[in-house]
């Protein structure tokens, strides 16, 4: 592998603040202790330019090459907040904030940005500008959005971009990625069923909204089935289900449940949004009940641009040799496709060896995958800003 012996040397200190942020993790938008120290590091690496406060807390750190007649702009994104999520590690540089922890690796992403930020500081081997993009809220608070119609991208003249994720289950220094939809467009319902409460021994004398609750969960398991396109990718989840009735002898006045609909285009949501509504609607009044359904579109599909796409693989491929370029697309959502919404650019996928899947109490990222990750980076700017000879 083509790891830049730099990246060697700095190693240990990438990787303590990686896990200064595992120890101390901070969620959405409300990143004061993260994006203070983001913003002081990118300062002492003598980063041109640090602007805090992009799309409410946000960091942009810009670097100057050693020429900068190019006139253009490349960005590079991290991901910087945690998960509510009570940590089960065990690991020495575990959480200190109870209920809150880095259980997706954005610490690790922000850390691999903060060495490529030093990097560039000191090498500037490119001509042009790179943009180093601090993201919040990426876990459900569409940050990414947030600092796009904040004038991200206008403000910053940024022309291209670019973002990682880590990849549980993949070898470290193996990446992989595709042209085209990568990850699902995430959206929400909401639903509420109300019938007529009553006694659980006199069912004839109520509507009773549990069962009719039951029948809506079996409806929808038809929108993928019997709706959808077979070769189409499309879930719809029904993630909770609770009734107003604490009694095991009532029956319950009203049930409210939420689920997801996961879709890797928009027809896709178009048709889960208007077969949900009226399933739940009709097999609400089938049994004497009324339901009212709120479906809320949440991040779009994550479509990589094919030319950028080229690039990102042709760097990943410099780095380790062989990249997957044509991985399957997978249903879980990320907020960096407002991004790539508004301008050029690729998501790749990096090995973060054999740990627990993201999201679940035992993750933690791979220090071990930070030269390679920190590689990528810095051989994309220079191959997509070169200096002329």
């Amino acid at each position: 592998m083509a790891i830049r012996n730099r990246f060697a040397e700095l190693h240990a200190e990438i990787a303590g603040w990686r896990q200064d942020f595992h120890r101390h993790p901070e969620l959405l938008y409300d990143l004061p202790r993260t994006s203070g120290r983001v913003a002081e590091l990118c300062r002492s690496f003598g980063c041109d330019e640090v602007v805090t406060g992009i799309g409410q807390s946000g960091v942009v750190a810009l670097i100057h090459g050693r020429k900068t007649a190019s006139g253009r702009v490349v960005g590079l994104r991290a991901d910087m907040d945690a998960l509510p999520i009570h940590e089960a590690t065990g690991a020495a540089h575990a959480s200190t904030v109870a209920g809150k922890m880095h259980a997706c690796g954005h610490d690790g992403h922000t850390a691999m940005l903060l060495g490529v930020a030093k990097y560039l500081s000191e090498t500037r081997a490119f001509d042009g500008t790179v943009a180093l993009i601090f993201q919040p809220a990426e876990e459900g608070g569409a940050g990414a959005k947030a600092m796009v119609d904040d004038g991200l991208m206008e403000r910053f003249a940024i022309d291209e971009v670019y973002g990682l994720h880590n990849e549980p289950g993949t070898p470290v220094g193996q990446f992989g990625l595709r042209p085209g939809p990568l990850m699902a467009a995430s959206d929400r319902f909401y639903i509420t069923v109300t019938g007529k409460g009553g006694h659980a021994a006199e069912p004839h004398r109520a509507v009773d909204t549990t069962l009719v609750g039951c029948h809506i969960v079996v409806a929808l398991q038809s929108v993928v089935a019997r709706n959808a396109d077979p070769l189409s990718s499309l879930v719809v989840t029904v993630g909770t289900f609770k009734t107003d009735s604490d009694a095991l002898n009532v029956i319950a006045h009203q049930v409210v449940m939420e689920g997801t609909v996961r879709a890797l285009d928009d027809a896709g949501r178009d048709l889960a949004e208007a077969r949900i509504t009226a399933l739940v609607k009709s097999t609400a009044e089938a049994f004497g009940a009324v339901a009212e359904v709120r479906y809320e579109r949440g991040y779009p599909v994550t479509v990589n641009s094919p030319a950028e796409t080229e690039f990102a693989a042709r760097a990943a491929e410099t780095v380790v040799g062989k990249v997957a370029r044509d991985v399957k697309p997978i249903m879980p959502a990320e907020d960096f496709s407002y991004m790539l919404q508004v301008r050029p650019g690729a998501y790749i996928f990096m090995g973060n060896g054999d740990s627990a899947m993201c999201h679940h109490p035992a993750y933690d990222f791979n220090d071990e995958a930070i030269p390679a990750g920190c590689s990528y980076f810095v051989t994309l700017v220079e191959q997509r800003l070169p200096l002329s000879a």
